[in-house]
C-alpha cells in the first residue's frame, strides 16, 4: 500500500429512499499509472468518485489519497488533486484562458508562475490559437480539452477523470487518450478514470476494476482478467428479432465443450475451448430445436466478456438496464 497513490477500503454509500449506492468498494491504485473503474452509469463510479474528491462523505469504509485521508484531511486532499467531472465545468461565457486564471487564483498560484502554467498548457492542448475566444465557441472536444486543463493547472498528483471522453468523436477520443497517456508515463501523475468504453478501458488502465450494482466484482490487470477466460467466445445472432425463450439454452447445454450460455434478446453468447470447431455444433443443435439463426462469429476474449463473466450480463444490456430503471 505505501507504493499506492489512492487507497479505498469498504466504502459504503447509501442516498435516500436506502439507495444503496456502494456496498463496500475497496481497491488500490499504484502511484504514476492509469486506473479505471470500469461499469455502466448507476454502478457507483461517481459516487466512488465523489468520495474520494471530498465531495461527498462515505456512511462507512475510509480512503486515502496522495498520502491524506480523505475525511480527516480533506484540504490537504483538495490541494494534492485535479478533478474533471463528468459535465463541463467551464464558464462559456469567458475566454480559454481566463478560465485557466480563475482556477489558479483559486489555488493561489502566484501570478507570474500562472501565467507561465496557462501558457504551457494551452500549447500542450493545442488551444494557444483560440485561447482568448469565448468558450461557448469551442467545440466540444476543445471545451473537453480545456476541462482537462484546468484539472491540471495546480499541478496535481492525482487526476480523477470522470467519464472524460463521453460524447467526443472519435478523432478527439484517440487525442484525449494521448493525453492521458502521457500525463502517467512523463508526468508521473495517477491517473483515475471512469468509463463505461470497453476500448478505453483495455488501452489507458494498467489495472482496473469492473464496478456492478455498486460493488467490485472484479480487479485486475486488463490482460490478466481477460486470461482467466479459457478458451474462445460465442456470439450467435438468432433470427426473427425479438426475446427468445429458454429453448435456446436448452438446446445448447447439450453441446459437448460449450459452457456458460448466457442469452440476451436474440443474442446468444457462450464460451469454448476452441471455438471454430464448436461452431457446427451449435448450429445444428439450434437448427434441430428449429431456432433460425442470423450470423454467427469466434472472437478472443474480451472485458466484455470479463464482465459478463462476473456480472452475468453484458455491460450493454447493463447500461439498457439502467436506462430503463
Amino acid at each position: 500500500m505505501e507504493s499506492s497513490a489512492i487507497v479505498a477500503e469498504g466504502l459504503v454509500k447509501t442516498y435516500p429512499k436506502d439507495v444503496r449506492a456502494l456496498e463496500g468498494v475497496g481497491f488500490a491504485v499504484e502511484t504514476g499509472t492509469v486506473f479505471a473503474l470500469l461499469g455502466p452509469n448507476g454502478a457507483g463510479k461517481s459516487t466512488t468518485v465523489k468520495i474520494l474528491t471530498t465531495l461527498t462523505l462515505p456512511d462507512s469504509g475510509r480512503a486515502v489519497v496522495a498520502g491524506h485521508e480523505v475525511v480527516a484531511q480533506a484540504d490537504r486532499v483538495r490541494s494534492a488533486i485535479g478533478v474533471v467531472g463528468q459535465k463541463h465545468s467551464v464558464d462559456p461565457d469567458a475566454t480559454g484562458r481566463e478560465n485557466l486564471r480563475l482556477q489558479g487564483d483559486l489555488y493561489g498560484i502566484p501570478l507570474r508562475e500562472l501565467r507561465g502554467r496557462i501558457e504551457a498548457l494551452l500549447e500542450r492542448f493545442d488551444l494557444t490559437a483560440d485561447a482568448d475566444r469565448l468558450v461557448r465557441g469551442y467545440s466540444g472536444g476543445m471545451q473537453r480539452k480545456l476541462d482537462v486543463a484546468i484539472g491540471l493547472v495546480n499541478k496535481p498528483r492525482v487526476l480523477f477523470l470522470d467519464e472524460p471522453t463521453t460524447g467526443l468523436d472519435p478523432e478527439a477520443r484517440a487525442e484525449m487518450w494521448v493525453e492521458i497517456e502521457r500525463l502517467a508515463r512523463e508526468e508521473e501523475v495517477t491517473v483515475l478514470l471512469t468509463t463505461h468504453y470497453l476500448e478505453e478501458a483495455d488501452r489507458l488502465a494498467k489495472e482496473l476494476a469492473i464496478v456492478d450494482r455498486g460493488r467490485i466484482v472484479a480487479a485486475g490487470t486488463p490482460e490478466a482478467l481477460k486470461s482467466e477466460l479459457r478458451g474462445d467466445t460465442l456470439a450467435v445472432e438468432l433470427d426473427g428479432g425479438g426475446s427468445h425463450d429458454s429453448s435456446v439454452l436448452a438446446a445448447v447445454a447439450a453441446v459437448a465443450g460449450v459452457r456458460e450460455p448466457v442469452l440476451e434478446g436474440s443474442v446468444l453468447r457462450a464460451r469454448a475451448e476452441e471455438g471454430a470447431r464448436a461452431v457446427p455444433a451449435v448450429l445444428a443443435a439450434l437448427e434441430e430445436a428449429g431456432i433460425a439463426v442470423a450470423a454467427a462469429t469466434v472472437s478472443r476474449p474480451s472485458l466484455d466478456d470479463v464482465y459478463m463473466r462476473h456480472a452475468g450480463r453484458s455491460l450493454r444490456a447493463a447500461e439498457q438496464e439502467e436506462t430503463q430503471s
